[in-house]
């Protein structure tokens, strides 16, 4: 015999007449506090979120979009999923959307020209509000797409002559060098650097930076000690076989990012050498995971926090005063490096 249900509806569902009069307001402050208008004072707009959660009142997210012609969703189009330092950042944009209103639409590449198209595509039918390029890559021709249509863009190290994109410059450099000064202080002059897969404008700009480090620390810069990776374990764990197999290796090793990084642990330890006594190994990105690592990473920051607050910010701005001539176009999100237990001196330094 089916056991009835014994649970009691609490009666008609909380409506927006009902958010208002909980704070004490009228319908159309509800609905522009709900729809993010710039007219409601942060007082009145507080008031209104209370009641909504106090109710449990859940807005029509549909009807909102028809009346306003805006969805409140911001897509995200991140590279590869599985490299943690893309759903860190997803976790990153997310908090600072939803804490403002807005839902999020996450799509990931895959590397893959033909998914970035579907991406593409599937922001179009959602009527996002803007979508946050986060891939890296050569993606000119998919985003003049998006921003034909309208949609306002913000970019990682890609620019668009168009006045709905904006770009965010991210200063490697900064890092890169203070990494190459670091392996220096401790002893080091034969450095090795596996670079990012070229198909990347960001990893040319990694390689390009490190380059730039070593001849301002006097260093030389063995062409067969740069080697192209993909930015994965097992490019890490390629890119340290190959420097194997040369005549000569390095004392130190820095990695285009902190995935390569940790497939070079992996490959050191099956090849007997101990990380930093026989090889130092730099990361950039500093992956949460980075400082569990044994021994810990020591790595170049660039913060998912910054960059998912900069990709926001300037979403924000296109969408709310899109024809304002003197928008913020550009923004910076720096790098710093974090010195952990994975380098030290070489071992003829330190003998």
């Amino acid at each position: 015999m089916a056991r009835k249900a014994s649970r009691k509806t609490s009666g008609k569902l909380p409506d927006i007449r009902a958010v208002a009069a909980a704070a004490k307001v009228s319908i159309a402050t509800v609905s522009r506090t709900i729809n993010g208008s710039p007219l409601v004072s942060d007082r009145l707009s507080k008031r209104v979120w209370q009641a909504i959660k106090q109710l449990n009142y859940l807005p029509n997210t549909h009807a909102r979009t028809l009346v306003s012609g805006r969805s409140r969703i911001l897509g995200i189009i991140v590279e590869n999923i599985t490299n943690p330092f893309f759903p860190e950042l997803i976790q990153s944009f997310e908090e600072i959307a939803v804490a403002r209103g807005f839902e999020i639409l996450v799509s990931s590449t895959n590397s893959d020209p033909a998914v970035l198209a579907m991406c593409a595509r599937r922001m179009l039918e959602r009527k996002v509000d803007g979508v946050a390029v986060m891939t890296f890559g050569e993606e000119e021709s998919v985003l003049d797409q998006l921003v034909h249509r309208g949609v306002p863009i913000v970019l990682a190290e890609f620019k668009l002559d168009d006045p709905k994109a904006s770009t965010i410059l991210l200063d490697y450099s900064t890092g890169i060098h203070a990494a190459i000064r670091h392996l220096v202080e401790l002893g080091h002059n034969s450095i090795a650097f596996l670079a990012g897969p070229h198909s990347l404008h960001s990893a040319i700009t990694r390689e390009n930076d490190f380059r730039t480090a070593m001849r301002s620390a006097g260093l030389p810069v063995q062409k067969k000690w740069v080697i192209e990776c993909d930015h994965t374990l097992k490019g890490g764990v390629a890119g340290f076989e190959q420097l194997r197999g040369l005549p000569s290796f390095p004392t130190a090793i820095v990695c285009s990012n902190d995935m390569t990084a940790i497939g070079v642990f992996r490959a050191a330890y099956m090849d007997g050498m101990r990380v930093p006594q026989d090889i130092s190994v730099i990361g950039l990105d500093d992956i949460d995971f980075a400082e569990f690592t044994l021994p810990p990473l020591t790595t170049i920051r660039l913060s998912r926090a910054e960059l998912a607050k900069a990709a926001f910010d300037a979403l924000r701005a296109q969408a709310e005063d899109p024809d304002n001539p003197k928008m913020q176009r550009e923004y910076l999100v720096s790098t710093s490096l974090v010195v952990r237990g994975s380098t030290a001196a070489p071992r003829a330094a330190a003998s």
